[in-house]
């Protein structure tokens, strides 16, 4: 078991370690490439943009962990739908048919909302 953890971490440092080396060779060479060109911006050292990529990280996708907590959503909805009893699963169903983004593809939007559009 200890073998097993001791391996798991070894990949994932490798990981780690070479995710850093290629996001930050990609932000340095783009940088280096567009930047100075044109805003004419100074080069930027490996450093530099390993500080760039680490900022871009913390602005934009924020410091949270990925792993194992997406399935609680499901379980939680599964749960919600066992306790609803057979007429409010029938009005959750018939609420979500009339949204666009959950027809599928044998159904499609009536004719009337295409008259007149475009013609």
């Amino acid at each position: 078991m200890v073998k097993y953890r001791v391996a798991k971490v070894i990949k994932v440092l490798l990981v780690v370690i070479v995710a850093l080396l290629v996001f930050g060779f990609a932000t340095m060479h783009l940088w280096n490439w567009l930047m100075p060109a044109i805003f004419g911006l100074r080069t930027i050292t490996f450093l530099q943009a390993l500080g760039l990529v680490l900022l871009g990280k913390i602005l934009f996708g924020g410091i949270h962990r990925h792993g194992g907590g997406g399935r609680g959503w499901k379980r939680h909805m599964e749960q919600r739908w066992a306790q609803m009893s057979p007429e409010e699963q029938e009005r959750f169903r018939a609420g979500m048919r009339g949204r666009s983004w959950c027809r599928g593809p044998a159904e499609s939007k009536p004719e009337s909302a295409y008259a007149g559009k475009g013609e």
